[in-house]
């Protein structure tokens, strides 16, 4: 093993020159590939950002006026959705697996000492966080069930909300706010990226606080929904509207009077869009590698045919075709290891440094946010190499294996 790696070594000093273009194709080719699979990765990241806290298979459901004329009712008609509603969807429709109304009133006075500022104010149910399980509350609780049921006057407010009322770096939580004149009790901040970082700009209260303060009674805004898991959520959405549009006598061919999102079709398209960026990623990454595989496999056929006395010798000796293919497939990995390993390095060595000099600025780039390497690409890279660090030295190497040692010997 010592003398295959010493007779190795000294192969590649006595031609160092060919020895380093070679290795720097296949160096370049997977630097390249950790590039672009990092800069992939960032713009996915950036895309994924600009859905800001909410979940991706949300559905919301909300209404406006009829278009289409139905059952003898005109056009113009003002739909209204009812907390009503909401029991039949969860009585009719199987496959929820989680569904809260909201209530909005906007531009609603708030005040909180000589300080005062106008938001919005959403009226929810505990459940709702469920649907928005994702956004995070950096200080404080939720609302819960008790809240509801006790009619508590407790307010979450978004960080935006209590940077106005109480300053920078002030904690809110159990100060009194007067909201349209009703005082109520901060218990909790958030944070929600949502229209970036707008949707933050908000408070929830318990529904019916919120039903009591506005005298909203069981009117509501809009209906926001999960699907099981696994379950279609786009035949889901079909079922609720079809549902809503029977409950209040909206024609089946009315796209105004009762209407949804589906968090699940934006996030189909990127998902079907960064597959897409990432086979040309990898096809393109991939085909520099290739080009650097390639010189490899030409300068192990020179190598061949440069020592081809040398091998008829060593097999004259009693060298077994397997020592002759071992020496040589090993010449071909040290090779492509070496200049690919330190491609590696070099490339996620680089996105880190772009990434950690992005974060320490606090830079915000449109569709680009916190480049990386995933730990499994760079393990699948390195075993490719080796991969093709052999195939590229096998040919060569049986060809070698096969030389007559009378017919090396004659060769000059």
């Amino acid at each position: 093993m010592i003398d295959s790696l010493q007779e190795i070594l000294y192969t590649l000093r006595m031609n160092k020159l060919r020895t380093g273009l070679t290795a720097f194709g296949v160096f370049w080719g997977i630097f390249m590939l950790m590039l672009l699979l990092g800069a992939g990765r960032g713009m996915q990241n950036g895309v994924y950002e600009d859905f800001g806290s909410d979940v991706l298979d949300f559905i919301v459901a909300y209404t406006g006026t009829t278009s289409v004329a139905y059952k003898g009712m005109g056009l113009g008609r003002q739909i209204q959705l009812t907390l009503d509603d909401v029991e039949a969807i969860k009585q009719q429709i199987p496959g929820v697996r989680f569904i809260a109304a909201e209530s909005t009133r906007e531009g609603v006075s708030l005040v909180y000492g000589r300080k005062n500022a106008s938001f919005s104010v959403l009226g929810v149910p505990d459940e709702y966080f469920d649907v928005k399980e994702s956004i995070p509350f950096n200080i404080g609780r939720k609302i819960n069930p008790l809240d509801e049921q006790e009619l508590r006057k407790i307010a979450v407010i978004g960080t935006v909300v209590a940077e106005r009322l109480f300053g920078k770096d002030v904690d809110p939580i159990n100060k009194d706010i007067r909201v349209n004149g009703v005082m109520m009790k901060v218990v909790g901040v958030f944070y929600d990226k949502g229209n970036r970082g707008r949707d933050s700009e908000r408070i929830y209260i318990p529904q019916p606080t919120f039903q009591k303060i506005f005298g909203e009674s069981n009117r509501i805004g809009a209906i926001w929904l999960r699907p099981e898991l696994g379950l279609d959520g786009f035949e889901l959405e079909k079922k609720v509207i079809e549902l809503l549009q029977r409950r209040h006598s909206v024609s089946p061919d009315d796209k105004r009077a009762v209407r949804s999102f589906n968090m699940a079709e934006p996030a189909k398209m990127v998902n079907g869009l960064f597959f897409g960026i990432n086979a040309i990623i990898w096809f393109v990454g991939l085909g520099t590698l290739m080009a650097g595989i390639v010189g490899v496999s030409n300068i192990m056929i020179i190598t061949v045919k440069e020592r081809t006395r040398e091998i008829g010798i060593r097999k004259a000796l009693g060298a077994t075709p397997f020592n002759i293919v071992g020496t040589l497939l090993f010449e071909s990995i040290m090779v492509t290891s070496i200049a690919g390993y330190a491609g590696l390095v070099m490339g996620v060595g680089l996105i880190e440094l772009i990434s950690f000099a992005l974060n320490s600025v606090g830079a915000q780039l449109p569709f680009f946010k916190n480049p990386e390497i995933n730990f499994q690409v760079a393990v699948t890279a390195i075993i490719l190499l080796v991969a093709i660090g052999a195939l590229a030295g096998l040919m060569p190497a049986v060809r070698a294996a096969k030389i007559m040692p009378i017919e090396a010997m004659r060769a000059e």
